[in-house]
């Protein structure tokens, strides 16, 4: 079995407006580095409604780290803060303008979830994309014919590892949902 190694970039912050921007360019520019483009919309959209959630109710302060790890078939960005509150996803009016950022983050990612740490130092909310599989490399006129080889295709394990345990997983709620803490 041959896997790739796993791909990791954190950043700590003070999750204010200035440096949600700078944090989404951050992510964009990573997913870029990895030739993850594809990936570059919904992880954008997705940290930036996780940070958001933080400036506008994490307690006592707004620091928070942002983790991407990038592993085998699957990227998972997180954002640990220091608000032991786990968010509540609660109905509300499909015209609203704040209050559905976890809807947000559930529509555009393959799964999602929190936990408190285990410290009581507070939470983790996070969500994952699915890796788009390589475009497969063309192959040689040649091999047609015999006259050419090519190596044997990579054979990555592509089984999902368990989440960690205390982790909620969750599917995309109804499209009326909000997040308060």
């Amino acid at each position: 079995m041959i896997s790739r190694p796993s791909r990791h970039c954190t950043v700590e912050l003070q999750a204010l407006p200035s440096r949600i921007g700078q944090v989404r360019r951050i992510v964009s520019a990573q997913l870029r580095y990895w030739h993850l483009d594809p990936l570059i919309d919904p992880a954008a959209l997705a940290v930036t409604e996780l940070l958001t959630n933080v400036h506008r109710h994490a307690e006592p302060d707004k620091q928070c780290t942002v983790e991407i790890v990038l592993m085998m078939d699957r990227l998972t960005v997180s954002v640990r803060d220091q608000d032991p509150r786990l968010p509540r996803v609660r109905e509300c009016d499909l015209l609203a303008t704040h209050g559905r950022g976890l809807a947000l983050v559930a529509a555009v990612s393959q799964s999602w979830g929190m936990h408190a740490r285990d410290d009581g130092s507070g939470k983790v909310v996070w969500f994952t994309l699915a890796v788009p599989q390589a475009a497969a490399p063309a192959k040689s006129p040649f091999a047609a014919h015999g006259a050419g080889r090519t190596a044997p295709p990579d054979r990555a394990d592509l089984t999902r590892p368990a989440p960690p345990a205390g982790v909620v997983r969750e599917r995309a709620p109804a499209a009326r949902s909000a997040v308060h803490h």
